[in-house]
């Protein structure tokens, strides 16, 4: 059934310009730096660390993001090489579907609507909770979920989700400047939490810096689900701290950087991409790993991580609580109100992005790949994105599944590292503005890297991520193989080739027809 048929980078750049179904060229390079950090720098920078501090690594933590840097640093290399030689949107979709097949494109374009779906619904819910206790802080009782009929509606996730629905219909550009804001505003934030938390930091609370591994307290059914997946697949007792647990919370903290994969879906939007995705992505980048480590260190230096593993949901208002500065509890919750808004609008843009080039390809219905003709977005696409996420948001336990992000861009991160060697192979007559140095190392070590975070998130996450590509799979053999448009042009030239040339299995030359289509 040529599952493995792959889609020319010529066709994927003609189908960009398809009218009707193309895109707008509006993004700079500041755009883009300031959209990863927009995604980037959220309430993860507030309560992900404290977390991975508390639970996982102790003051080790500052290790772990920068592994989680270095990671993501590597693949994000393998996506600016691929995005110069492919600037269209789709990101790890298409540029999977031009090196290793459909059926792997398809998968990892599920991977990635998983990813960006599930966190823009986590995420608008959160939104949601942290709008309720700015209120709360200046004394007003705002719940943030309603009953209605026995459902709790939390209706923030609703609110914050229509509102950039709204700005994506009318705009990619009008989008950014409001995300620019907001972005500005939420790194003086950050930077205010840093020079405050470092003046009560302790030396001594960053020793042992390592804390030894021990084993999981009351240890039973449910923490071998919660442990990682390498833990039980070596046949190791659930545990915390020590060696793994700087990986272990490697992989949790990952989720800080997820930003950077969805910059490279706008590729499509972007002026001068062969230069601009590359400056934009890696600065991005940078500065957002300088502000993870700052808070890391100020947090573990201001509370001994014992403390932090105390209480229920540690995050750095736990620490500046514990150090008795309550003013900044209430600019780290504004902070991290106006640090959720700018994510969720830029997960919103790269889901419909996404879903758009599934759609043009036929894998997904056509009819979501259409775009406005006066502001050339995807605005029905967009307006059925936002409902999806509003009502899953809105409506359902979702921040169950916040770990279903990492595993799904840690996949993506592995086939787009991957499909470089790839690549290259198949296409040396390309040659992209940005080229990753050092040949197949780099891809390979970060193909390693990415695969063995994944090993360390949670044996349940690995069960939920199972499921998810066995539905995906289910639909792609219902629906996307059949309806693909290489699938459409493959039968055409067969039919005419049968038409001429008599069977295709008893000649040569019709197989090399059918293999140029």
């Amino acid at each position: 059934m040529n599952l493995f048929r792959t889609k020319s980078i010529e066709q994927s750049i003609a189908d960009a310009d398809e009218p009707g179904r193309k895109l707008k060229r509006s993004l700079s390079t500041w755009d883009l730096m300031i959209m990863g950090v927009a995604v980037a720098v959220g309430a993860g920078i507030f309560s992900v660390g404290a977390k991975a501090a508390a639970n996982f690594a102790g003051p080790a933590v500052t290790i772990s993001f920068v592994v989680a840097a270095v990671t993501c640093a590597l693949a994000i290399m393998c996506y600016a090489e691929f995005a110069t030689a492919i600037p269209v949107a789709g990101s790890a979709y298409v540029f999977t579907y031009a090196t290793m097949g459909e059926i792997l494109a398809w998968i990892i374009g599920w991977n990635l609507i998983l990813e960006l779906f599930t966190a823009a619904a986590v995420i608008a819910k959160y939104w949601g909770i942290y709008l309720s206790k700015v209120f709360a802080l200046m004394g007003v009782d705002m719940p943030p979920a309603i009953s209605l009929g026995g459902v709790d509606l939390y209706w923030g996730a609703f609110l914050i989700v229509a509102v950039f629905t709204v700005l994506l219909v009318l705009g990619t550009k009008l989008s950014a400047r409001v995300g620019n804001i907001f972005t500005l505003i939420k790194i003086g934030v950050v930077v205010f939490v840093i020079i405050v938390g470092f003046s009560y930091v302790k030396l001594s609370n960053y020793s042992p810096f390592v804390p030894a591994s021990e084993p999981t307290a009351n240890a039973g059914a449910a923490d071998v689900m919660k442990q990682s997946f390498f833990g039980f697949l070596t046949g190791a007792a659930p545990a915390q701290y020590g060696t793994l647990g700087i990986f272990a919370g490697a992989a949790l903290v990952f989720f800080a950087f997820i930003g950077f994969d969805v910059v490279a879906t706008s590729a499509e939007e972007v002026k001068n991409p062969q230069k601009t995705l590359p400056r934009g992505i890696f600065g991005g980048l940078a500065l957002v790993t300088l502000l993870y480590i700052l808070v890391s260190l100020a947090l573990t230096g201001m509370v001994p991580y014992t403390q932090l593993a105390e209480a229920e949901s540690p995050t750095l208002t736990t620490a500046f609580e514990a150090v008795g500065n309550t003013d900044a509890a209430k600019v780290i919750a504004f902070g991290s109100l106006v640090g959720l808004t700018t994510v969720i609008m830029v997960l919103l843009m790269g889901l419909a992005r996404v879903v758009l080039a599934m759609s043009r390809d036929g894998l997904l219905p056509r009819s979501l790949s259409r775009t406005s003709e006066k502001r050339s977005t995807p605005a029905r696409l967009q307006i059925i994105c936002g409902a999806a996420v509003a009502l899953v948001a809105g409506l359902t336990n979702v921040d169950l599944l916040e770990e279903m992000i990492n595993i799904g861009t840690l996949s993506a991160f592995v086939m787009v590292s991957l499909g470089i060697i790839v690549l290259r192979r198949k296409r040396p007559d390309l040659k992209p503005a940005f080229r990753v140095p050092f040949g197949k190392v780099i891809p390979v070590l970060s193909a390693v890297l990415c695969l063995y975070l994944m090993t360390n998130l949670a044996v349940e996450t690995w069960i939920f991520f199972g499921i998810w590509l066995v539905v995906g799979i289910a639909i792609y053999f219902a629906y996307g193989q059949r309806h693909s448009r290489l699938n459409e042009k493959f039968a055409g030239a067969k039919a005419a080739v049968n038409g001429t040339a008599g069977d295709l299995d008893d000649r040569d030359d019709d197989e090399d027809a059918l293999t140029k289509v």
